[in-house]
């Protein structure tokens, strides 16, 4: 019979997920055959588990937090609320700002993300003449993830 170690606090993990919206869609996932049956895909990605060390901030606190206790090879899903995850809605994060401000030479297109010179990737909401409407909220913001986990093994 095998031994199945524990996850505790700083242990080095793999692991694969599906993460789904509370109506089921999937949004991420490590799965390359789930990412295509889901319309997700995309060819310049990598699909491979997730690596991470638990309980120390690298990855949403839901996950980090969902992860310990658990055995090798367990499966779990965590339903991780806006507050363990990317944080509420924030209104004030949508802001108008001028061209000049955005140094683009053409109006964005609405809905597409863009680059500010921050180096920030923003959401475009709206697009007139002079100035755009951009999101700066993180696209999880203010929503209700549900992870589907496998933990696929703790690294020594």
């Amino acid at each position: 019979m095998k031994n199945f170690r524990t996850v505790e606090k700083e242990n080095y993990l793999l692991i694969d997920f599906i993460g789904k919206f509370e109506d089921g869609t999937i949004f991420d996932t490590t799965s390359k055959e789930k990412a295509i049956e889901a319309g997700i895909y995309n060819p310049e990605r990598e699909y491979k588990p997730l690596f991470f060390r638990a309980d120390v901030g690298q990855i949403i606190k839901g996950i980090d937090k969902g992860v310990l206790g658990m055995k090798e090879a367990e499966g779990k899903t965590l339903r991780i609320s806006p507050e363990e995850a990317y944080g509420e809605y924030k209104k004030y994060l949508v802001q108008d700002i001028p061209f000049a401000k955005l140094e683009l030479q053409a109006p964005p297109e609405v809905g597409k993300k863009i680059i500010t010179p921050g180096g920030r990737e923003v959401k475009v909401l709206n697009s007139t003449e002079i100035s755009a409407t951009l999101d700066f909220n993180h696209e999880l913001a203010g929503r209700i993830l549900i992870l589907e986990i496998k933990l696929l093994s703790i690294i020594s």
